[in-house]
């Protein structure tokens, strides 16, 4: 028999070894799905709402260089993605919405600015149309997907949905290849003429999302992406006209 010395973080002391046991910080929303997050510091919150295929800790420097600024600064890991439950079901915007919303009513944040990359973005914008913006001081939308990314008659400009399946299928094909492709490519923009490339930035990248890695989905991608191309589904809630701004047509 073991025991068990402290919480969250523990000693689990045998007669034969010893190991650290940690609980990870969790919600659990109302389709049960456990949804992970970090809450560092005192202050005015700011929550942090990542794109695909990231995680909470794609936000560690911002969250850092906020912190010692004296904020409070939380982040999530969207269901699917990361160290939240891998369910294949609920990709969609309400969903994220909802659950964004449950985590800002379980930590009773108020006053709080929420920053959403890509479909982060789209996860701030829905959460702000769909639960209001009571508990709402700022957004701050980075590249956020738009209402629609997939190319229609009545949407020209937008994504051809072969794009969409191309990525589907080099994502089954090789995954650890696409992951090492994505940054070195367009996610970063070093594919652009005159970009100098980081190779340690494309390194961590991979790192943290290759096959191996405990951040990183096997199944959300598939319909993460399906809910990114036809995102105008997710959208039937207007966002509050003063958070209203024009976004670019392309996102992760």
């Amino acid at each position: 028999m073991g025991t068990l010395l402290s919480k969250p973080c523990c000693l689990l002391v045998t007669p034969h070894a010893t190991w650290y046991a940690c609980t990870m910080p969790t919600i659990t929303t109302k389709d049960g799905v456990e949804i992970f997050y970090k809450d560092w510091g005192k202050g005015q919150p700011i929550v942090f709402s990542h794109g695909w295929p990231l995680s909470a800790d794609d936000w560690d420097t911002q969250m850092l260089f906020f912190l010692h600024h004296g904020y409070r600064v939380i982040a999530h890991d969207r269901r699917g993605h990361g160290r939240s439950t891998q369910t294949g079901d609920g990709h969609d915007m309400d969903h994220y919405a909802d659950d964004l919303a449950a985590l800002t009513a379980h930590l009773d944040l108020k006053n709080a600015v929420h920053v959403g990359h890509s479909t982060g973005g789209g996860e701030v914008t829905h959460y702000l149309g769909r639960h209001g913006e009571s508990r709402v001081a700022k957004a701050a939308i980075v590249s956020a997907v738009p209402p629609l990314m997939v190319k229609t008659a009545t949407n020209p400009g937008g994504l051809p949905k072969e794009v969409f399946d191309g990525l589907q299928a080099q994502l089954a094909a090789d995954r650890s290849q696409f992951y090492r492709d994505l940054p070195a490519g367009p996610f970063y923009g070093f594919n652009r003429p005159g970009a100098k490339a980081s190779e340690a930035i494309i390194q961590n990248w991979w790192r943290s999302h290759k096959p191996t890695s405990p951040t990183t989905s096997r199944r959300s991608p598939y319909p993460c992406w399906s809910c990114m191309g036809m995102t105008i589904r997710s959208f039937p809630t207007p966002i509050p006209r003063h958070y209203r701004r024009s976004c670019s047509r392309t996102g992760r």
